[in-house]
């Protein structure tokens, strides 16, 4: 069982949370805290939900409003998922580069820009000559 398994009826989350159950009905109505449901309807929050309506307590005692509540939520979900997809873009370039050591070479050209190279090769160097005059 993970944090996101919906498990707990609602009289349960609600004495997890330490508050009525037709509290954590209103706030499902708002949007704040959205729990699973079962095939016959019924609420089934998780260790998450729990958390978070606690959150929602511990905000709501320090005078946010529920406009408030439910944007501080929103931002710190999308925190959650974003350093979820980071880790998940960490753990496929770790695996990239365990299974393909050296397979991406750069660069730099003259003008700084990075350039991609095979791995065992070299980057053509420009031997033109240039005459130089001084400004007059």
């Amino acid at each position: 069982m993970d944090e996101n398994s919906p498990v707990f009826a609602i009289a349960v989350a609600a004495e997890l949370a330490e508050m009525h159950p037709q509290t954590l009905r209103q706030y499902d109505r708002l949007g704040l805290v959205v729990p699973g449901r079962t095939r016959g309807g019924s609420r089934r929050y998780s260790m998450r939900d729990v958390a978070q309506l606690r959150e929602i307590a511990r905000l709501g005692s320090e005078g946010v409003s529920l406009e408030g509540v439910r944007r501080v939520l929103e931002l710190e979900n999308e925190n959650k998922a974003l350093r979820d997809r980071v880790r998940e873009l960490e753990t496929a370039l770790a695996d990239q580069l365990i299974s393909r050591p050296g397979a991406r070479v750069f660069a730099a050209t003259a003008t700084g820009a990075a350039i991609s190279l095979k791995a065992g090769s070299r980057p053509q160097r420009n031997t033109q000559i240039v005459l130089w005059r001084p400004p007059r």
